[in-house]
């Protein structure tokens, strides 16, 4: 089975292992590791847990404004170059973060590790799958997504173990050594798979959607459809609503009445339902196309709230969970695609890095809003029905934006 024609399947699968590797790899930058260190955050700079909010939206913003631009370098530098810049950084980062002094420099550690980590090791990583593959997009997407359902899965043990042989300062040293430690296996992936700079690829046959889309929008053409605001609000519904409530997950868990071993147990069930999503999502956004599942592919997540409002069980943990990985899972394979079959390849780096940047910013922003609607008195049940009824209405808008966009002159 070849991906793409003319590639061997070896070929394809150490281009598709390279994917995973940089999704791995992004997890030094996810909130998921982040906040397994906020106590020692907290205790040593003395921050609330509202002013450490604070730091994490500041430094999370501003990566995602730099995004924007960075995020360029993949439409013009090899996968090669693009990871060593990406790994080398997110390892300086990391490194950075063990001398940290104070909370100015936390907000520049977090600013550093959300944009190498989260931002471009993803960014790079799913846009090498979203150019290079075509009629099997999505099941490539799907399979290198794998490496973030991997990364939270092994964050926590990981973590753990760190903090149990040395303190939090030499945990992030030792997260450092072990990116430039695995970095080499980069070029050995890429060796022989053929994949150059890509200015080489976006001159071949476009390898965008369906038939009669038009193909290679630039990013200041992709700006004025009207389809892509439209789509906006639903895609950034997951990454907004799943990061606020991770953040604030202590405070959810106890007004739940959910013990520490029932949202260890619902976190498992939030991992396979993870990959379920990824294995499932890919397989329909080849067979449907990304573009027309834009306006269902929320209903896991809603589902998720309905199910966080109607109960409090101990029961209902790992089925909130569980909806929210499966929904987590559908729009990591989703977003990895749709930009390719919407707008072409030549210039999905752009395309794609402002849309990532988009959904940084909404992470950035969930701890802070939800954590000041806590503060006014807000219970998780009511934010989590009036994010069911957000996930509905931003459905119906997407729903409106099933035509393939056309390109505009000024």
């Amino acid at each position: 089975m070849s991906l793409r024609e003319g590639g061997g399947l070896g070929r394809n699968l150490a281009l598709i292992g390279f994917g995973a590797f940089m999704c791995l790899q992004s997890s030094v930058g996810q909130t998921y590791f982040i906040s397994l260190f906020g106590g020692e955050f907290r205790q040593t700079f003395g921050l609330s847990h509202g002013e450490f909010g604070l730091v994490y939206m500041i430094g999370t913003i501003a990566s995602g404004a730099t995004l924007i631009m960075f995020g360029r370098i993949v439409d013009v530098l090899s996968l090669n170059s693009s990871s060593f810049i990406v790994l080398t950084g997110l390892a300086a980062v990391a490194a950075f973060t063990a001398l940290t002094w104070s909370p100015v420099a936390l907000t520049l550690a977090i600013f550093g590790l959300r944009l190498f980590g989260q931002g471009m090791s993803t960014h790079v990583g799913i846009t090498a799958m979203a150019r290079h593959f075509q009629r099997f997009r999505g099941r490539a997407i799907s399979i290198a997504s794998l490496g973030h359902a991997v990364g939270v899965a092994a964050s926590p043990p990981f973590v753990i173990l760190l903090l149990l042989l040395m303190d939090w300062r030499e945990a992030w040293l030792a997260t450092a050594v072990l990116v430039l430690v695995l970095m080499p296996l980069v070029p050995l992936m890429l060796y022989g798979t053929g994949w150059r700079r890509p200015a080489l690829d976006a001159a071949a046959p476009a390898t965008g959607g369906p038939a009669g889309t038009p193909r290679d929008f630039t990013l200041a053409e992709t700006l004025r459809d009207r389809g892509l605001w439209l789509r906006l609000p639903a895609l950034l519904a997951p990454a907004f609503i799943s990061t606020g409530f991770f953040f604030h997950q202590v405070h959810l868990a106890e007004s739940r009445g959910w013990s520490i071993e029932v949202m260890a147990y619902s976190f498992s069930a939030f991992a396979i339902a993870t990959v379920l999503g990824l294995l499932g999502g890919g397989m329909l956004v080849d067979w449907l196309s990304a573009r027309r599942l834009v306006g269902v592919f929320l209903t896991p997540l809603a589902l998720s709230c309905l199910v966080l409002w109607g109960f409090d069980g101990a029961w209902s943990a790992p089925v909130f969970l569980g909806l929210m990985g499966l929904g987590a899972g559908l729009t990591q394979v989703l977003l990895g695609a749709l930009w390719a079959e919407l707008y072409g390849t030549r210039h999905i780096g752009a395309i794609r890095a402002f849309a990532t940047a988009m959904m940084v910013f909404s992470t950035g922003l969930a701890p802070f809003i939800m954590g000041w609607a806590i503060d006014l008195g807000s219970s998780m049940a009511g934010i989590a029905i009036w994010s069911a009824i957000y996930c509905l209405a931003a459905s119906v808008f997407a729903g409106v934006a099933t035509r393939p966009p056309r390109r505009i002159t000024m």
